[in-house]
């Protein structure tokens, strides 16, 4: 098989693991000589995988007993919606810190009154805002904890003096989270925790039925947290994949292993790019993500961008194309992104830089 180093920014590279198992219930689920994704979604044995994942879930993050885990559709673009549709009566507050952050504050508009508590755009989303104040008076406070283009990471859970809200569709399950502090997380699953087409919310059970509006059915958080996920059929392959993931994440060690994992992936290929002579990063170093690598050529040397990429591409480099907003490189080093492509693109960034010495 031809060697290839994934650094896609999602989907993106799953445990070998999830994908064997995957494999293997698309031809014969759990003994019952059908498919998992031919058999029924009100089945004992589909019943039990939706069990054991949510179980994972609260498992793995420590998720208090007044929280509900949903697996949804639509992605996290349509939490952008579904969150101020259920949450939003008067006023919300934004922390905006790349196009995802300003793409869930432009539907929320749509709903009610929202104030930005601070930006990053005028300096190109390269740092986190710090110094804001959240004013008390509000329904909710939405951060975007990693932001996938621009490269930076809000990497503490903050206090907060209103509900906090966060979309942690790219680094959800990569380092332990202190779940209480949040009164509502969500994300696509398509990072970290399983391929694209499922949606994870993890909600304060107290949160919804406190607007005036009506919610249709569909979309209403309470509908989802009575109905167990399953007012709608499920994503049933997804959510399998899932859970294959999450139980390849448990016995590595949980949270706390791939935080660890993860810490020593990204240090060896940020300490490459501030060493190496021809590239340098975009994002201030102390917001620096641990899931998505953004670099660019050193002032100077910008003409080589085209003759690196073609050079990493012949070294099995692939998804390190900078988002097209941006330009440059980034590697998304997400979970199941070994350590070996890690190593294998710096050793890339060492051998081009021998050839223009």
């Amino acid at each position: 098989m031809k060697t290839t180093h994934n650094f896609n920014a999602g989907p993106c590279v799953l445990p070998k693991e999830a994908l064997k198992a995957g494999i293997e219930a698309l031809q014969d689920f759990n003994n019952t000589g059908m498919s998992v994704i031919e058999i029924s979604h009100r089945s004992k044995d589909w019943e039990a995988v939706m069990n054991e994942c949510r179980s994972l879930w609260k498992e793995l993050l420590h998720i208090p007993d007044n929280y509900e885990v949903l697996f949804l559709g639509g992605g996290a673009s349509l939490q952008f919606c579904m969150v101020p549709m259920n949450l939003l009566n008067n006023k919300a507050v934004y922390l905006e810190t790349g196009v995802w952050a300003k793409k869930a504050l432009k539907e929320a508009k749509a709903f009610g009154e929202v104030v930005t508590a601070a930006s990053s755009a005028e300096s190109t989303y390269n740092h986190i805002p710090k110094g804001y104040a959240v004013p008390s008076d509000a329904d909710y406070f939405h951060i975007t904890t990693n932001n996938t283009i621009y490269g930076t990471e809000i990497h503490t859970d903050m206090d907060c003096p209103v509900p906090l809200v966060a979309d942690m569709s790219s680094d959800i399950m990569s380092r332990p989270v202190d779940v209480s502090k949040y009164a509502l997380i969500y994300g696509g699953a398509q990072k970290n925790v399983g391929p694209a087409g499922v949606t994870f919310v993890i909600i304060r059970k107290d949160i919804p039925g406190k607007v005036s509006r009506p919610i249709p059915s569909m979309l209403n958080y309470q509908t989802h947290i009575e109905g167990e996920s399953m007012f709608n059929t499920p994503p049933v392959f997804p959510i399998y994949i899932m859970t294959q993931t999450l139980k390849w994440l448990r016995n590595l060690g949980g949270l706390e292993a791939i935080q660890r994992i993860n810490r020593e992936k990204a240090d060896l290929l940020y300490g490459e790019i501030d060493r190496n002579p021809l590239f340098r990063g975009t994002a201030a170093k102390e917001d620096r993500s641990l899931m998505n690598v953004c670099f660019v050529m050193s002032p100077g040397r910008e003409s080589l961008e085209s003759e690196f990429m073609d050079f990493a591409k012949s070294r099995g480099m692939v998804g390190i194309k900078g988002h097209r907003s941006v330009g440059g490189f980034r590697a998304s080093i997400y979970n199941a992104c070994p350590k070996e492509s890690v190593q294998a693109l710096v050793t890339c960034m060492q051998d081009f830089e021998k050839t223009h010495k």
